[in-house]
């Protein structure tokens, strides 16, 4: 335990949640909330209770149906995926079974387990959530301490509402200045893996911090430390203030009345200590940071909208030109060209990533009198049904179905391929989502991850560009 003046955020929630030390270096620590989705949760659920046990205290346990649904408008029980439809069954009956809370296929309150669990107010200020997706390190945006587990360790931590864990390291990224405008969340992480490569966090707590954190919104922050798992980081959180005060105010499962007043006064204190220390210190400049889009088949093979496509000679270690070389033939580039250059065929706004109100307000920013450009399709997939209604209201819809978008209904989508919807073998599409592998959302299908309003930009002129970019060569061509 760091000695008292000297502690991380992420020691602190560590320490409030250890229930012992156990010999061999782990700790066991006490679990707030335990999230489940069809893909996993019904297995989880049926092997916990195959084992002769029951979910300890079903009103900390939640499940959301998000992984496997369609996101047409309309659906039902029925899939793309093969057997998916087995799998909401399975979750719907195993939930009913252990009385958990169910947000099922066309509840009211559905969307995308990490976009779902914030607006609701399910996961707050210093409490441990645990889900098994690796992406539930997205809500560490708002101080809480949120991993990814499996499916064996979803059932210890419903039938005793703890886990035992080894303790990370502690890391922070401190960035300093003001992002650039046009400049997003979304740019500034893939900027990050890029500079410092995608096992750059192995084994750390990230924290992020500086002035550029505290300038974000709430909902930035949890594109932030969204992917932080594609920094290979165990988790990320970033430190409580007044925005996640007022974010969370009058949600449906925040603290009211006295108990609201108690709950401020304690995340006030979930701060790293002026005199903490961290085993690691990063650095990067708000400034240097600009739009960013990834090239590559790895988070980290990304580059600035000004830049060219480096060649696997650009690296010095052996691997990574490697997988530069691989990535370059699966991707059906070539070295030098500049990103700008590329045509695409798919434009794909969602994913637990950016698929909120405030992605999906900016997209629509960039979009709005404006077409998509012949020969390319563009899907909109908001992170939940309260998103989607709220965007409605705003009129948002239609101005993405009035420029060529098609506008779905919540869920994961095309955010990765399991046997469902796909863009297509060789199709090359720019994506709000976090993970540009090989075969992630189709076989053969090209990904290249960027912002919101990058996304949106490129929708329209076909290639790749960035809002400025876009507006810039309409008023050059006006």
């Amino acid at each position: 335990m760091a000695m008292k003046g000297t502690s991380t955020l992420f020691d602190k929630l560590w320490s409030d949640h250890t229930v012992c030390d156990l010999e061999n270096g782990e700790a066991l620590l006490y679990l707030d909330r335990v999230f489940l989705h069809e893909r996993t949760g019904a297995v989880a659920l049926q092997s916990l209770h195959a084992a002769g046990y029951g979910v300890r205290d079903a009103r900390h346990v939640f499940c959301t149906m998000d992984h496997i649904v369609d996101t047409f408008p309309g659906r039902g029980d029925k899939t793309l995926m093969p057997s998916g439809s087995d799998f909401i069954l399975a979750t719907r009956r195993e939930t009913r079974a252990a009385n958990v809370r169910l947000y099922d296929v066309d509840d009211a309150d559905q969307g995308i387990v990490h976009v779902i669990s914030p607006e609701q107010g399910l996961v707050l200020p210093g409490l441990t959530l645990v889900c098994p997706d690796s992406h539930t390190c997205t809500q560490g945006a708002i101080g809480a301490l949120a991993w990814g587990i499996g499916s064996s360790e979803a059932e210890h931590a419903m039938a005793t509402g703890t886990l035992r864990v080894r303790k990370p390291k502690n890391m922070r990224v401190m960035v300093n200045g003001t992002l650039r405008p046009g400049v997003t969340a979304k740019d500034l992480i893939l900027h990050l893996i890029a500079k410092y490569g995608a096992n750059g966090g192995a084994g750390c707590v990230v924290e992020f911090a500086g002035s550029a954190i505290q300038q974000l919104e709430v909902e930035a922050r949890f594109t932030l430390c969204n992917m932080a798992v594609e920094f290979s980081a165990f988790t990320a959180v970033i430190a409580p203030d007044e925005k996640v005060e007022a974010y969370f105010e009058g949600k449906d499962f925040a603290p009211k009345g006295e108990h609201w007043r108690d709950a401020v006064d304690y995340w006030r204190t979930l701060r790293s200590d002026e005199n903490a220390v961290f085993d690691i210190d990063l650095v990067v400049e708000a400034e240097q940071v600009e739009p960013a889009v990834t090239w590559g088949t790895s988070p980290e093979q990304a580059i600035g909208i000004s830049a060219c496509i480096p060649a696997a000679g650009d690296y010095a270690e052996a691997h990574r030109q490697e997988a530069a070389t691989r990535a370059l033939q699966y991707q059906g580039l070539e070295s030098g060209n500049a990103i700008t250059d590329i045509a695409v065929n798919a434009a794909f706004i969602g994913s637990c990533t950016n698929s909120r109100l405030s992605d999906l307000r900016a997209a629509a920013a960039v979009v709005k009198g404006r077409q998509i450009a012949p020969g390319v399709r563009g899907v909109v997939v908001p992170g939940s049904r309260r998103v989607k209604r709220a965007a409605e209201q705003e009129g948002l819809h239609r101005i993405f179905t009035d420029a060529g978008f098609e506008w779905r209904d919540s869920g994961c989508s095309m955010c990765f391929y399991a046997g469902g919807e796909t863009f297509g073998e060789f199709q090359r599409v720019i994506s709000t989502t976090n993970r540009n592998f090989e075969g992630r959302q189709g076989p053969n299908t090209r990904t290249h991850l960027a912002s919101p309003e990058t996304v949106a930009a490129t929708a329209i002129a076909g290639s790749i560009t960035s809002a400025e970019m876009l507006a810039k060569s309409e008023s050059l061509s006006a």
